[in-house]
């Protein structure tokens, strides 16, 4: 039946049809609890007359409805009106894939970049359980601003029984299994779903591919007279190749490992097709590096890393740009892949006989281990030792390891034990306490190590021997002849060079991209560093470009051999925002671009401010509309009624940004440099004053006051004592507005009178991770711990320091997650979290000249 506008069906108000077709009537509807817009499914009247349907369809749908994933089309509700059945989704604005595509295809980037969005929501869904079973063109659709959805996830398989057909120009065809129903669409179906057989999600990797060939090709991989013929073809032919040079050979070959015939040949994951089709999104596209890549065979290792060959030739092109930049053209260096799961790499050395190799690794979130293997690429096995990452290997076979260390990001202050291990095998000994890093000398008789002492670091070479001293010292490394020492110094952002009695020399200061890790090649004339880009810098300061890495890929240096092939990690750093909507359960992806850092959420816990990679956004929590992109800068604070922001833009200026209608206001804080971070400061609750991590010019990092009107920023604590660092604040300000919590360089929590200026240390041991928020009521503070890929939170009484467990926050999917940031609302009751995840790849490399 067709409904009238003005038409209610429970709290949704009917204000137009938007299509009908087989499977219902699709309408334009006002959700009038919250004035939101939405679309309406009215399903066949079929539903009505079969109770059994009816309430398996409505159970089932609740469980996809608790799918939350900017690439998936967002279940709202189902129920029943008047006996007539009916869905709630997100209303969409733009046009299905199967309208986008042409006759000669989409360009490739184009194909790339909605193949890899389909594959992210294919990847959330599958990690819930939830197959599609009927991926095609028609069930994926691309908003107005070309951001892809995946519609009717599950869907398929709830609203059709065995006697259902449906007709188009793709027949859809539904057949019995264990499972109940399995529906597919001639053309996408997958080989095991053809002979009835069980379907998981390497079905829906199957159909994708299928997709892929479709939007490179402009024709259909599977296509014959009839249905019959078709799904013949799906069983025992290959699709033929895509013609035309704009098609790189490495594409080409992730499309034929998506359509294998058997599922173990397939990717492993979505997950995997996403990150393999993100690496071609650079220069593996630009058309110089197809015709290094040959298409994978049909028979591989099952557990090769998506897009490992496409990122190769990727490299290579990059190489080849880096060595024409400095007027010569050298061969492509080869690069083998050695590590094949999902997770983080910490440190990775080579064996003293250099086929060998060594590294900590945290894979599929689990803790930091280590693992031997083969410079051959021939998989590793994990060590028989304690959990622990890998700080050094001697050249006479002993290790030097740093036991119950976590994955964090490199170059992260993680002090603890230096211990001692034979390579061959042996119980770990321990040595020396607050060790951060550590290297071998050549002839493998001493360390030279970083420890933290005092809140600073320490360049010892070799132990007890005091070379240099700063805030942040990184990557120690000892020359081939055991003369010299080359570190890179944190706090100045330098590539140094010492020599044993300490004269030190910079060599190279605050490149771009210098981070955490270095090499000297094995003549000892030049050293390696960087992170988009690796460069070369000599003893006398002469610097070259090596390599030019695709984005959004960092290297990291790990180690070299006596023959000069490089040891090194690359991977990707990536962040976003999650969490449940207030009394909801399940968290919901709330990420709208490549990352994004929590800045703020408002005293009811309905919005989020967050930084992306390109704009500050702010969404609601549910997760139900779009972010709103409130322009260019950092989002440090959101107000308590969520309708100003605190940003900051360059080069320190503090602006009032309106969240709804109105005018900006700069702030003049002159001469004050203020945190660039998100989240680096606090509103006060009436809404006119907030807390800002600032510092005057020559001085350390302090918190200040301001008022909202204006004026000059007023410092509440001494030199060097912020809410905590580098993190967010939160909602460091007392409920009454007369005291900030904040952390001593003890880590012990201060509570400082905002008027006064007065201290008071709060009862209680110091806290290993931050100050969440105050509670409402003032008598007690949230506070967080790191326990793995999970965090705790914890309820400090602010009388008498005990500590009581109050939520423990984990993603979803736990693998490379190294660092978590909460947000809370009033007593915890709502939260967000940022999410920080590394996942990375080791390799080999010869002919890094």
């Amino acid at each position: 039946m067709s409904l009238e506008t003005g038409r209610r069906l429970g709290p949704y108000e009917i204000l137009g049809p938007i299509g009908a077709g087989g499977m219902g009537e699709v309408y334009r509807a006002r959700d009038t609890r919250i004035g939101r817009e939405v679309a309406v499914k009215l399903l066949p009247a079929s539903f009505a007359e079969d109770r059994d349907r009816l309430q398996r369809f409505e159970r089932e749908a609740r469980a996809v409805g608790s799918l939350s994933h900017p690439n998936l089309l967002a279940l709202f509700d189902v129920g029943t009106d008047e006996g007539m059945p009916f869905l709630v989704t997100e209303l969409l604005e733009g046009t299905t894939l199967r309208e986008r595509m042409t006759t000669d295809g989409l360009p490739p980037r184009k194909a790339v970049a909605y193949g890899a969005q389909i594959a992210r929501g294919l990847a959330a869904a599958h990690e819930k359980g939830i197959v599609h079973r009927d991926l095609k063109p028609e069930n994926v659709f691309v908003t107005r601003d070309g951001h892809v959805k995946v519609l009717d996830f599950g869907l398929a398989r709830l609203t059709r029984t065995r006697k259902d057909e449906a007709h188009s120009e793709a027949t859809t065809l539904s057949s019995p299994t264990s499972d109940g129903v399995l529906l597919g669409t001639v053309g996408y179906m997958s080989p095991e779903q053809i002979r009835r057989e069980p379907a998981d999600e390497r079905s829906d990797i199957f159909a994708l591919g299928a997709l892929l060939y479709e939007m490179l090709s402009g024709r259909r991989a599977f296509r014959a007279d009839t249905d019959v013929e078709t799904l013949h073809a799906i069983l025992k032919d290959d699709p033929p190749d895509i013609e035309g040079s704009a098609v790189p050979a490495a594409l080409q070959g992730l499309v034929r490992r998506c359509l294998e015939k058997d599922p173990a040949e397939r990717f492993r994951s979505a997950h995997d097709v996403a990150l393999a089709l993100e690496s071609m999104s650079g220069p593996a596209l630009s058309g110089g590096g197809s015709a290094i890549l040959a298409a994978p065979p049909r028979v591989r290792r099952l557990r090769v890393i998506a897009g490992a060959l496409a990122l190769a030739a990727a490299l290579a092109v990059a190489y080849r740009l880096g060595t024409m930049a400095r007027g010569r053209e050298t061969p492509s260096p080869s690069w083998t892949l050695l590590t094949f799961d999902r997770g983080s790499i910490a440190h990775a050395r080579f064996g003293p006989d250099g086929q060998t190799l060594v590294y900590g690794a945290a894979w599929e979130g689990r803790p930091l281990s280590l693992y031997s293997g083969r410079t051959d690429g021939q998989g590793s096995r994990a060590l028989d030792l304690p959990d622990a990452d890998l700080l050094a290997v001697s050249s006479k076979g002993e290790m030097a390891i740093a036991p119950g260390r976590r994955f964090d990001t490199p170059g992260a202050s993680l002090g603890g034990v230096l211990a001692r291990a034979p390579l061959a095998g042996g119980a770990p000994r321990e040595v020396l306490d607050d060790v951060e890093s550590a290297d071998w000398t050549p002839d493998g008789s001493a360390l030279a190590v970083v420890r933290r002492i005092g809140g600073r670091r320490r360049l010892e070479f070799p132990v007890g021997t005091l070379v240099y001293e700063s805030d942040f010292i990184y990557s120690p490394r000892i020359s081939p002849d055991g003369t010299l020492i080359a570190f890179i110094d944190g706090a100045r952002e330098t590539l140094c060079v010492s020599d044993r009695a300490g004269k030190v020399r910079d060599l190279v200061g605050s490149p771009d991209g210098l981070a955490f890790s270095l090499l000297w090649l094995p003549g000892g004339d030049e050293i390696l560093y960087g992170v988009e880009e690796i460069h070369g810098v000599s003893l006398s300061g002469r610097r070259r470009l090596l390599l030019r890495l695709p984005p959004p890929l960092g290297v990291g240096l790990q180690d070299v051999s006596r023959d000069g092939r490089v040891l090194l990690t690359l991977g990707q750093v990536r962040s976003g925002i999650s969490g449940p909507p207030p009394g909801g359960a399940a968290d919901r992806e709330l990420t709208a671009s490549r990352a994004a850092y929590g800045g703020g959420l408002s005293a009811d816990g309905r919005k989020v401010l967050f930084d992306g990679s390109d704009a500050m956004y702010l969404r609601d929590t549910d997760g139900a509309s779009a972010a709103v992109p409130l322009g260019e800068g950092t989002g440090v604070a959101l107000s308590p009624d969520a309708r100003w922001v605190l940003a900051l833009r360059p080069p320190s200026t503090l602006v009032l940004v309106p969240t709804g209608a109105g005018a900006e206001k700069t702030l003049d804080g002159a001469p004050i440099q203020y945190l660039d971070g998100p989240g680096s400061g606090a509103w006060f609750p009436d809404g006119q004053r907030f807390a800002v991590v600032g510092r005057e010019p020559g001085r350390k990092w302090r918190l200040f006051v301001q008022d909202v009107a204006g004026g000059r920023p007023r410092a509440i604590t001494p030199e060097g004592v912020v809410p905590q660092w580098p993190h967010v604040i939160g909602q460091a300000v007392s409920p009454d507005g007369r005291r900030v919590a904040v952390l001593d360089p003890e880590r012990r929590i201060t509570l400082v009178t905002v008027d006064g200026g007065a201290e008071e240390v709060a009862p209680g041991p110091p806290e290993s991770g931050d100050v969440a928020r105050w509670s409402a009521d003032g008598r007690a503070l949230f506070v967080t711990e790191v326990a793995g890929t999970r965090l705790r939170v914890l309820k400090r009484d602010l009388a008498t320091g005990v500590r009581q467990p109050w939520k423990e926050i984990a993603p979803a999917d736990p693998a490379g997650i190294f660092r978590l940031n909460v947000l809370l609302g009033p007593e915890g009751n709502s939260y967000v979290y940022t999410y920080y995840r590394i996942l990375s790849s080791l390799y080999v490399v010869d002919g890094l000249k």
